[in-house]
């Protein structure tokens, strides 16, 4: 038996620890994304107010947690890399359990989700088809100015450029016409009216993040969404230290471009603007290129469920047009200005615990002016201006989203104004019955002044096929099926030209798009492998066919009409491995077989039936490499694209431009205290190549710069 006073003496040690250490109590919690779905793996972290402690943990499978806590008053936190964070002060007593469960909102600029893909944000792991995002990280790595090459790098994608840098620039997307893809600027619609957009002049300036979405989506975008969307978003400001940035840098052909944004929070605004310039004289005569651009994104929160955001760019240029120079001579005079403008006020909030809104009044101007003095001046003006709500019902399973838009549509060209007003009403639902299983179905009523009304639906689905282990992760599977319309350019509807008049009768031109993929995770999140499918079909596809001369019209008559056929089907392969956390590697393949169906009104052989589509490669391939280490980055970059049907015009019997290789480096190193000295080396093998025929693309150039940023931080 123990001694009475040992006894004792335990006895009375017991309590006073019990006296001394008060009884901890436990913070517990579930955690829902908008539509109450659980989310695991967030990051729940607590720290004392006034004190040292700090505690951490993770939500579970199904968006719990559990936090053992000492008395005290705790600022608490908590976030997830897709979800924006919350944060709360909770008081936490002895013995008594607290409780928060709060529905985390997504943050349309992270890089795991996607704003373009669905009517309302979702993670890119629900998509139901091919999208592919561009990160502010990933821009800066490579140091590039330009928005169209970067975009060309991407699976799917090719480039159309009539010169070097300030040539007139189309893209193309999975086999379709360069109008064939909706292109937004935070939202804003920017294409011309029923056509297409020059890149020449788009920067990288400001940008936070790029989304392309494959597939038509015209159920939720309307006209020219006929295989997909490009969507650019400016940067927006998220620290209460401001960031000031700076940069400048200067090359061979006399080029050099200078810049600087600045971008925090301030109280409930957050803010972001830039301005960036860039001058080269090109590399031959009348290749001058020079280009302003400025942007700004402002926010103000109300509230964390309302707030109010301005977005605005404007991109100025004005480009020398030596035109074929590898067939005829240079052109001393021509030159071609372009204006970009684009603005958008948006007002997102909720009203109660499931319900979202979305309210926003858009516009975008396009300025074009073809001057070869003193032969003419030609100039072109269009202007959109739309206003769109949306609402949207979110439950456990899903949500539900209708929307109204109306868009007023002017256009200024050949001395004709001509204006079109449209409407559309759109619904979509998104359902999971299961954690795996994602459906959406949608459809919209377009009534388009120009063609009437038309109906177009969208169905696709997203499966994890498999949850996988560490080595092996998850395998995702998408499909997806829509119908897409193109309303006529301005020109084709409404040219008063008496000899080559528009057709106010022209219907749509329509759509058929089926895509299909898989991805699969590998090695611990280090491996992604991305495989998918597509088909495309076209229809209503407008032409010029040529009519009678007459002596009122000695160069022939003419007008518009809906007839040509083509299709495309093909594939797209991608892999990403990060065997380091200081190398990325990322290698993508596309495979698009086009074909012409029928072209009565085919005015040069290259365009007749049975040949491939214009500018479209059948084989494509792109390769970067990156490496990051504490002070310097290297970035490696390697483009392959195949033989493309092209025509030189010219009579000269050309119907193809031959295939190029090309490698392009840059490379960065920290030189401390915010200052950064970069470089940039485009088609470093000094390689001659076309990508347009009779266009010469730019030979070796470079660019050595600093840039210097302050500031920043929470």
């Amino acid at each position: 038996m123990l001694p009475r006073f040992a006894v004792f003496a335990g006895i009375l040690l017991f309590c006073l620890s019990c006296s001394a250490a008060p009884t901890a109590a436990k913070l517990t919690g579930r955690i829902a994304d908008p539509s109450g779905a659980p989310i695991a793996g967030a990051q729940v972290s607590a720290r004392e107010v006034n004190g040292p402690g700090n505690y951490q943990t993770t939500t579970s499978a199904d968006g719990t947690y559990a936090l053992a806590l000492p008395p005290g008053r705790y600022r608490v936190r908590i976030a997830d890399t897709a979800f924006a964070a919350v944060t709360r002060t909770i008081a936490i007593a002895a013995g008594a359990p607290a409780r928060w469960s709060p529905q985390l909102p997504l943050r349309p600029l992270a890089a795991t989700v996607t704003v373009t893909a669905g009517a309302q944000p979702l993670p890119l792991a629900d998509a139901t088809g091919l999208v592919d995002v561009v990160t502010a990280r990933e821009i800066g790595q490579r140091h590039q100015l330009w928005l169209a090459p970067l975009l060309a790098s991407l699976p799917g994608l090719s480039l159309e450029q009539l010169g070097p840098e300030g040539g007139i620039t189309s893209l193309f997307m999975d086999g379709g016409n360069s109008n064939f893809t909706k292109v937004l600027v935070d939202g804003t619609p920017v294409n011309e009216p029923g056509g297409n957009v020059d890149f020449s002049n788009y920067t990288l300036d400001n940008v936070e993040k790029i989304e392309v979405v494959h597939g038509a989506t015209s159920a939720l975008f309307g006209s020219d969404a006929m295989v997909g969307v490009i969507q650019i978003f400016t940067r927006r400001g998220a620290t209460r230290r401001p960031e000031i940035d700076f940069h400048a840098d200067g090359g061979n052909f006399s080029t050099w471009h200078a810049g600087g944004d600045v971008s925090g929070l301030l109280g409930k605004l957050d803010y972001s603007a830039g301005i960036d310039s860039i001058a080269t004289q090109g590399q031959g005569p009348n290749d001058r290129f020079r280009d302003n651009s400025l942007s700004g994104d402002f926010g103000w929160h109300f509230s964390p469920a309302n707030s109010l955001r301005l977005a605005l760019r404007s991109s100025a240029s004005d480009a020398g047009v030596a035109g074929q120079t590898l067939f005829l001579p240079y052109d001393p005079h021509q030159h071609d200005a372009l204006k970009n403008v684009s603005a958008n006020l948006a007002w997102d909030f909720q009203t109660g615990s499931r319900w979202r809104h979305h309210l926003a009044a858009s516009e975008s101007y396009l300025g074009e002016t073809y001057t070869d003095p003193p032969i003419y001046t030609t100039r072109n003006e269009y202007n959109r201006a739309g206003f769109e709500e949306q609402s949207s019902y979110l439950f456990g399973k899903g949500g539900l989203t209708a929307g109204y838009e109306a868009e007023v549509e002017n256009g200024y060209f050949g001395g004709t104004h001509a204006r079109r007003n449209n409407q559309a009403g759109y619904l979509e639902a998104r359902v999971q019955p299961t954690r795996r299983l994602t459906a959406v179905a949608g459809a919209r009523v377009e009534d388009n002044a120009g063609f009437g009304t038309r109906v177009v639906p969208r169905l696709g689905l997203s499966l994890v096929v498999r949850e996988g282990s560490r080595d092996w992760g998850p395998t995702h599977a998408y499909a997806s099926y829509g119908l897409g319309i193109k309303e006529p350019t301005f020109d084709q509807s409404f040219s008063a030209d008496p000899c080559f008049p528009g057709n106010a009768g022209l219907r749509p031109e329509r759509s058929r798009t089926l895509d299909a993929g898989v991805d699969q995770i590998l090695a611990g999140d280090r491996v992604r492998v991305s495989i998918d499918g597509f088909r495309n079909e076209f229809y209503d596809m407008v032409s010029f066919g040529f009519g009678a001369v007459t002596p009122a019209c000695p160069y022939g008559t003419g007008t518009f009409y809906n007839t040509d056929r083509s299709r495309a089907f093909g594939g797209n392969a991608q892999i990403e491995a990060r065997p380091g956390r200081w190398l990325t590697l990322i290698g993508n393949y596309t495979y698009d077989d086009t074909l012409v169906l029928s072209a009565p009104n085919a005015f040069d052989p290259s365009l007749l039936p049975g040949n491939r589509l214009f500018l479209r490669p059948p084989h494509s391939a792109n390769f970067l490499a990156n490496v990051s280490t504490r002070r310097m980055d290297w970035d490696a970059e390697a483009e392959f694209v195949g033989r493309r049907t092209d025509s030189d015009f010219l009579g000269l019997g050309l119907t193809s431009v031959p295939s190029y290789f090309v490698v392009n480096l840059g490379t960065s190193y920290r030189l401390g205290a915010g200052a950064t000295a970069y470089a940039r080396a485009d088609n470093v093998l000094n390689r001659h190549y076309q990508i347009a025929l009779g266009y010469p693309a730019l030979r070796l150039g470079y660019r050595v710069g600093v840039r210097y940023r302050w500031g920043g931080g929470r």
